[in-house]
C-alpha cells in the first residue's frame, strides 16, 4: 500500500516524543556530539572559534546551547514549531541563543547576517537538496568560514534522494515520511567544491562498535 504524502515539518512535529510524566528533563549540553554515540568523536572543536554560528535543524537544541555557554553567539532554525518552542522552554535563560521557526532555505534567503560557521548534527543539511541549500549556505559564511555537517553513514550504492520513515512512531494509521540526501563522503566533497567550498574533509567515523553503523563527517571553509 503506497504511503500517503507527508510534510515535513508534519514528520519532525512528532520526532522524539515526551512519553514521561510531568516536563521533559532539559538535555545536556556538557560536549558538542557529532555522532549517535554519547562521548565518542570530535566535539565543538570542528566549528574553530566562532563569534557567530548558525545551526540548521537543531531539534531540541542542545548543540547550540552548548556552544552559546562557551560565547557564542548562537541562531538555530528549524522547521518544526513544536521543536522550537521546545528548544526555547529548555534554554530560555541562555544568553546569545535564539531559536527560529522557519526552513533553512528560506531563512537563510531572508537573512543579512554573515557567521563564522554555520553547522547541521544530522539536520536541516541531511534533508535539504544540497544543490539548493549549499549555494546560500556560502553566501553567508565570513570568509574562511566553517560549514560542517554531520549524518548515519550512508549504504554503500545507494546515494541521492530517498524516502526515510518515522520508525519511532507508535499506534498510527500511516508511517511519516520525509527525503534525505545521502552520498558518499567523495562524493559529498565534490557538491562541495563545486559551489566553491575549499578544504573539504569528508569521512566516515567509524562507531565504537566496529559492528555498528558510523558516522559521516564533513567540514569545509568558504574561499577566504
Amino acid at each position: 500500500m503506497p504511503h500517503e504524502p507527508t510534510t515535513a515539518a508534519e514528520y519532525w512535529d512528532k520526532y522524539k516524543p515526551h512519553k514521561g510524566e510531568g516536563p521533559q528533563a532539559v538535555p545536556q549540553a556538557d560536549r558538542f556530539e557529532w555522532t549517535q554515540y554519547p562521548g565518542h568523536g570530535p566535539g565543538a572543536e570542528i566549528l574553530g572559534r566562532p563569534r557567530r554560528a548558525l545551526e540548521l535543524g537543531p531539534a531540541e537544541g542542545k548543540e547550540a546551547a552548548h556552544l552559546a555557554h562557551r560565547g557564542v553567539d548562537v541562531t538555530a532554525v528549524d522547521l518544526s514549531a513544536v521543536q522550537i518552542e521546545r528548544a526555547r522552554t529548555f534554554w530560555w535563560e541562555t544568553p546569545g541563543l535564539s531559536f527560529v521557526h522557519g526552513e533553512a532555505r528560506a531563512f537563510l534567503a531572508a537573512d543579512t547576517t554573515a557567521y563564522d560557521a554555520i553547522y547541521s548534527v544530522w539536520g536541516a543539511v541531511w534533508f535539504t537538496d544540497p544543490e539548493d541549500l549549499f549555494p546560500v549556505v556560502a553566501t553567508h559564511l565570513t570568509p574562511g568560514g566553517i560549514f560542517a555537517f554531520s549524518q548515519a553513514e550512508p549504504v554503500a550504492g545507494f546515494y541521492g534522494p530517498q524516502q526515510m520513515r518515522g520508525k519511532w512512531l507508535e499506534g498510527r494509521e500511516r508511517e511519516l515520511t520525509v527525503m534525505r540526501w545521502q552520498f558518499s563522503p567523495e562524493m559529498w566533497a565534490d557538491i562541495l567544491k563545486r559551489h566553491s567550498f575549499t578544504g573539504v574533509d569528508a569521512h566516515i567515523l567509524k562507531a565504537p562498535d566496529p559492528k555498528s553503523l558510523g558516522t559521516l563527517m564533513v567540514r569545509a571553509q568558504a574561499p577566504r
